[in-house]
């Protein structure tokens, strides 16, 4: 349970340090002219949109573990509170 108390925070950490990372990437390729600048002024836009656009596929394969742990850490919060509702609409037809 403890290993799962933090798969949100822990996925979202990992995910934000991939975009990071990936548009670091995309950062160090324009500045050595490899991939194009942009049009005009749209280079920051450019960078972040390559970035994100790199980033969504491997996030879907690097962090399955931590997805997959924040997920059940979810199914659980979910089934609490299901089971917290079902135990308070007993409570108010029995009275």
């Amino acid at each position: 349970m403890s290993s799962q108390k933090y798969a949100s925070l822990r996925y979202t950490a990992a995910r934000v340090g991939l975009l990071i990372a990936c548009f670091a990437a995309v950062w160090g390729l324009c500045a050595a002219r490899v991939i194009p600048l942009g049009v005009g002024s749209s280079n920051l836009v450019w960078m972040v949109l390559l970035a994100l656009i790199l980033s969504a596929p491997l996030s879907w394969v690097l962090l399955r573990k931590q997805r997959d742990a924040m997920s059940e850490q979810i199914v659980e919060r979910v089934d609490r509170a299901k089971a917290r509702i079902n135990a308070n609409a007993g409570q108010e037809d029995g009275v």
